[in-house]
């Protein structure tokens, strides 16, 4: 039943929150009328400002918490209310996890329409902290002095940091170090809505080991870059030119400065080379966690033939080529795909193959050269797998599916398709790789019918 929203915006109220949001705020039913509030939690009684009213729900600003929830904890960072980089600092560590595997739960039920899903608990880490080995910050004039910050909740207005109880030590290190060179020389910091100035964003990424690729991206070109590999102690510098007005952090134009051309990062055994543009989740020990229980899940066979949708670099394929017969990645980045192959070659792995394709036209073009896979494994971006990549993995007729996903919605959409096409669900476990936050990745095994 919907209800109308009375609620005018200034209006002061006094809430009862009763559930967490899918993005980790709070929500309050008055008069029937779904309210969220960022920063309260389940159990609390508050006093909230309605900052936007709309006709089916509103937003409100927490003004007090005048019960406070038992699992209400104080967060390690200054800036937690107004930085918009995790938002559930807040709540103690051991809760997060309980919300977390209800949301994968409740996706499951409402969205895909799953009655009483199997959700086995939600694999945590045991120091969530300084988990993150890359970090992107960008780049704001404060008294007009370029400051670096991370953005607040869901704008573009700079908060300046000097730490953050997320970030690994050394990417910290490294963005603190280029804020200094920016002010020692003055460069000034890029204006998005005039889209003058320079600098816009310094990105690092660490290493295990803590050495360190850093990547800066201006408005113009690398000589914009000048004595910062002076500044940095990073093993590798890259710069990004990125002259359009538009919200993407980077361009595709990438220039080496100096240093190594690439980094190595160990996980769970074999070792991946990765630039400025390679995509590696963001903490290595969950990762390591996550790839281990999908594999697992999976359970590859010497005598299978397994196809790895959305491969990437091929962090899972070579970790299934292991143990199957021969491993088949499928990724549409012809840079990930070279990326891949020289990653099979640095480990000594032969039983593989890459192919630069989308998926719904590689996985067609797949089955019709050669036998069917016996399993699937995809792991597809946030917004989940498109509607002929489905239907050709149906068409496969593989005998089990793994499902990594890192958005419950579209997950529970995508397994109920595959479901309602001859697959029954058979498990799913979360796992932490963003704590602190409201995201979540998870692993869901499917088998044919």
């Amino acid at each position: 039943m919907k209800h109308e929203n009375t609620l005018q915006k200034n209006t002061e109220i006094t809430l009862a929150i009763t559930a967490l949001g899918s993005e980790g705020q709070g929500i309050g039913r008055l008069n029937g009328l779904a309210i969220f509030v960022p920063y309260t939690l389940p159990g609390e009684t508050v006093r909230a400002l309605v900052i936007k009213a709309r006709p089916n729900y509103a937003i409100g600003k927490l003004a007090e918490v005048l019960e406070p929830s038992p699992h209400r904890v104080t967060p390690r960072c200054a800036v937690h209310e107004k930085c918009g980089g995790c938002g559930l600092q807040h709540l103690a560590y051991a809760e997060q996890l309980i919300g977390k595997r209800q949301a994968v739960t409740d996706a499951l039920t409402r969205i895909g329409g799953f009655a009483a899903p199997s959700v086995s608990e939600c694999v945590g880490m045991e120091n969530p902290w300084h988990y993150r080995n890359k970090g992107a910050f960008p780049f704001g004039s404060v008294d007009g002095r370029p400051t670096l910050g991370m953005f607040a909740a869901r704008s573009h207005r700079l908060i300046p940091i000097t730490d953050c109880p997320l970030q690994g030590r050394a990417v910290m290190r490294t963005a603190m170090q280029a804020g200094v060179w920016a002010r020692r020389n003055k460069i000034p910091a890029y204006d998005e809505s005039t889209g003058a100035g320079i600098l816009r964003h310094i990105i690092a990424r660490e290493t295990p080991t803590g050495e360190v690729m850093a990547t800066l991206v201006t408005n113009g070109g690398p000589e914009q870059a000048r004595g910062l590999a002076d500044a940095l102690q990073a093993e590798s510098l890259y710069h990004n030119k990125n002259t359009r007005q538009t919200n993407a952090i980077t361009s595709e134009e990438y220039t080496h400065l100096s240093g190594a051309a690439s980094l190595l990062f160990p996980l769970n055994g074999l070792i991946f080379a990765a630039g400025p543009a390679s995509f590696l989740q963001v903490n290595t020990a969950q990762t390591e966690k996550l790839y281990a229980l999908a594999i697992e899940t999976l359970n590859p066979q010497p005598h299978e033939r397994i196809t790895d949708l959305y491969c990437g670099i091929g962090t899972l394929t070579l970790g299934i080529a292991q143990r199957a017969k021969e491993a088949i990645g499928i990724e549409s980045v012809p840079q990930a795909v070279a990326d891949a192959r020289e990653n099979a070659a640095r480990n000594g792995i032969q039983n593989v193959r890459f192919l630069t394709n989308t998926v719904e036209e590689g996985l067609p073009k797949l089955l019709q050269e050669g036998p069917p896979p016996d399993a699937i494994l995809l792991d597809p971006p946030r917004k989940g797998a498109e509607p002929a990549a489905l239907d050709a993995i149906v068409q496969s007729g593989a005998a089990r599916i793994v499902y990594v996903s890192c958005n419950p919605a579209t997950l529970a959409r995508d397994l109920r398709i595959l479901c309602d096409n001859g697959y029954t669900l058979q498990s799913t476990t979360p796992v932490d790789l963003f704590p602190h936050t409201p995201h979540v990745e998870t692993v869901a095994l499917l088998g044919r019918v």
